[in-house]
């Protein structure tokens, strides 16, 4: 167990960084719920930014603070305070559904794009050391929310992959009710086989490659130093 300054100093950037992307995510979810005419989401409190308006102590806090921490070993897992959402159109129910599901990993892509373009702007680079240390911040705030946006596209509850899915018809009721009830347990396995990682990092380095292609090389090279550790 590392417990040197170094180490309780990025962990504890790193759990910042996962409280403000989980929370973007949720943010999302509720302001397009908003902004399709629900209710239900201002009425809650959660069109709003604040980051701890959308947290779950369990799940933002606690567990991925001890798994960032101490590094047990298994896979890193966190969730945020579910968006509740009443759908009030009927007419439009299905689709109002579909993107407010889908503004939630959109967030997470936008907030990479952000940090990217301040890595941009504020010229990080392996090639000026004073940079390094915000360089490295902002690599990890990239790679967290491409990692956010491709898990939670995974189709299985309550992922939001499995709920665009069940409105485009290719699950049933039945069987997205069935999926649900084991859910955890699957994706607790699936987090820590070898080939489920490597299946996210392919879809993360799909998104993260035209990124970076548009950087500059000093802030590519510094990108591939931190991935690599």
């Amino acid at each position: 167990m590392d417990l040197s300054p170094e180490h309780l100093r990025w962990s504890l950037l790193q759990l910042i960084l996962l409280v403000a992307s989980i929370g973007l995510h949720e943010f999302g979810h509720a302001w397009v719920a908003d902004l399709r005419g629900d209710p239900l989401p201002r009425l809650q409190g959660r069109v709003t930014l604040n980051p701890f308006a959308h947290a779950d102590p369990i799940g933002t806090l606690l567990i991925p603070g001890i798994m960032i921490f101490f590094n047990p070993g298994f896979g890193l897992i966190g969730w945020g305070k579910p968006v509740q959402i009443s759908l009030p159109n009927p007419a439009t129910r299905r689709m109002d559904d579909i993107l407010i599901t889908l503004a939630g990993p959109a967030m997470n892509l936008v907030l990479c794009l952000v940090l990217a373009f301040i890595g941009v702007v504020m010229d990080v680079s392996w090639a000026h050391p004073e940079t390094h240390n915000l360089g490295k911040f902002l690599v990890y705030g990239m790679l967290m929310n491409v990692g956010l946006l491709c898990f939670n596209l995974i189709p299985i509850p309550p992922l939001d992959g499995s709920r665009v899915l069940y409105r485009l018809g290719v699950y049933s009721l039945e069987f997205f009710t069935m999926l649900s009830r084991y859910s955890f347990i699957i994706l607790i396995i699936l987090i820590n086989l070898p080939g489920f990682g490597r299946m996210i990092w392919t879809l993360e380095s799909l998104i993260l490659t035209p990124i970076l292609d548009v950087v500059p090389v000093g802030f590519q090279e510094l990108f591939v130093r931190v991935l690599r550790g």
